[in-house]
């Protein structure tokens, strides 16, 4: 049952959320510094995702060869690569440091 409650407050919780957003005024995010903003948040959001995901196992803090092929992605984006060449390395990299036991 505690489960269908959790549910409920998060279905309600979303659409506050939403409700919310859609009482914003227009002429609030025309602002500079709210585009700006809005810009900006997807990127962070994903950053975030992505070292979670990395570095993270449960409550621990992991450098496996996950953060070997992230790494490698970065090198690669820094050097400007193709966004295929980038994905092709880091799964490179972190197949060849898990087959070599890291």
């Amino acid at each position: 049952m505690s489960t269908w409650i959790a549910i409920g407050v998060t279905a309600l919780g979303c659409y506050g959320v939403k409700l919310v957003g859609l009482l914003v005024p227009a002429g609030a995010l025309e602002r500079p510094l709210i585009r700006r903003l809005a810009a900006l948040l997807p990127v962070a959001l994903l950053a975030a995702l992505t070292a979670q995901q990395t570095f993270g196992d449960g409550q621990e803090l992991v450098l496996d060869a996950r953060a070997a092929g992230v790494a490698v992605a970065a090198v690669a984006l820094v050097l400007r690569a193709p966004f295929l060449l980038v994905v092709a390395a880091a799964v490179v990299v972190t197949a060849g440091v898990r087959a070599l036991g890291g």
